[in-house]
């Protein structure tokens, strides 16, 4: 009897990894943590020939028992917490007068702002990357890059809560996030780079501090 007693415990005590999926319908609720749970998704990361051939974000979350959810999620859901992973929905969101298309993005909520990493869009945040050799085409074509040699860089932007709009994270930014640490500052100053590998790893540092 103690047997099946410890074997119910293990389960319940492992469960809340289900549990943890939750689905946002929109930004104002994603940024007061009220959602949906649900416990059958699954996330899906796109190859480089999906990105080539259809543009969009880095991540497909779906349900694999429930096409109706999974309509749901790629139309209409705002974004999704997946365990301690969060994923925002690209399709509602805008960069200036570019869309980020379909699909999801990694995201990260630090000091109240929803932070994600994407393509580079726009003449503005392809140059902050400074790469060479890189593949420049002319007119809108050039300033979107979807198809350019920038298919694999990534750039961090932030949803602004008072529009929804994205922005992105430049140096200047980063740096008056980092303000209050001064040891985190100093070492990104060390190595100032707009490339969402480097921001990425501040934010997450930004995140754990109390």
């Amino acid at each position: 009897m103690k047997k099946f007693c410890l074997i119910g415990l293990l389960v319940i005590m492992l469960s809340p990894c289900y549990a943890q999926q939750v689905i946002f319908s929109s930004l104002s609720d994603l940024l007061a943590a009220k959602g949906d749970t649900v416990t059958t998704l699954a996330v899906e990361k796109r190859s480089i020939k999906d990105l080539y051939m259809s543009n969009g974000a880095d991540y497909r979350i779906v349900s694999q028992e429930n096409s109706g959810l999974s309509k749901f999620i790629k139309n209409r859901a705002y974004a999704v917490q997946m365990g301690p992973d969060l994923y925002v929905n690209c399709k509602f969101v805008r960069y200036n007068h570019y869309r980020f298309g379909n699909w999801y993005a990694k995201a990260h909520k630090v000091q109240g702002r929803i932070f994600f990493a994407a393509q580079p869009y726009g003449q503005r945040a392809s140059s902050s990357l400074k790469s060479e050799g890189t593949t420049k085409l002319g007119g809108a074509v050039g300033d979107a890059i979807a198809a350019s040699g920038l298919v694999n860089a990534r750039v961090c932007y932030f949803i602004s809560p008072e529009t929804g709009r994205a922005e992105l994270v430049t140096s200047d930014f980063l740096c008056s996030l980092l303000a209050g640490t001064p040891e985190l500052l100093a070492s990104y100053q060390a190595e100032v780079s707009e490339s969402a590998e480097v921001v990425e790893k501040y934010l997450l540092q930004l995140q754990h501090e109390k």
